[in-house]
């Protein structure tokens, strides 16, 4: 289906709902696959992405189209802000000590037997504060300053945080890859 991306969001800014209907159908599948990065339960990542499409129509007024690519990144921001305060809400966002741990390494063929949803599993299952660093580093491109700043922690813990998050991962990896070969 094409759609006139300029023409939706010029006629979702004078509130039309038939606009902002197409635009949530068009984006909210992606959206909500963001949000699930960061929140482990499917209902909770959901309420959160119409919290931020909700967001979203209140503040369009401001936004202002630059193409697809400007409005991609305008409602990924928007979405990772709502997980991140939904995060702070429930008070889950607490950063785990670094222990320990030694680089584990990845085997190759567990990688390549991996689908990208059996790996998007595997980062969810990780704890609140390694999969948000992991997130925001790894698949939102932020270096750790920008990491540190929001989310109210030094540049060294968000450093430490991915680093046992990625031996975290590998670990999941490699075990899933047994299970798998068994």
């Amino acid at each position: 289906m094409y759609m006139d991306t300029a023409l939706l969001i010029r006629e979702a800014k004078q509130s039309s709902a038939a606009a902002q209907k197409l635009l949530y159908d068009h984006w909210s599948g992606r959206m909500h696959v963001l949000c699930r990065r960061y929140v482990k339960v499917a209902e909770d990542a959901e309420e959160i992405m119409l919290d931020g499409f909700y967001k979203f129509y209140k503040t369009i007024h401001r936004f202002h189209y630059n193409g697809e690519a400007a409005l991609h990144e305008w409602l990924k921001r928007i979405m990772i802000n709502e997980c991140l305060m939904y995060l702070r809400r429930k008070k889950s966002f607490t950063m785990i000590p670094e222990t320990d741990i030694a680089d584990i390494g990845i085997e190759e063929a567990a990688l390549n037997n991996l689908s990208a949803s059996e790996i998007f599993n595997l980062i969810v299952q990780l704890p609140v504060g390694y999969r948000t660093v992991f997130n925001l580093h790894v698949v939102e491109g932020m270096d750790h300053r920008e990491i540190a700043k929001l989310l109210g922690i030094s540049e060294g813990t968000s450093k430490s945080q991915l680093n046992v998050a990625k031996t975290k991962l590998q670990v999941l990896v490699n075990n899933l890859y047994y299970q798998k070969a068994k």
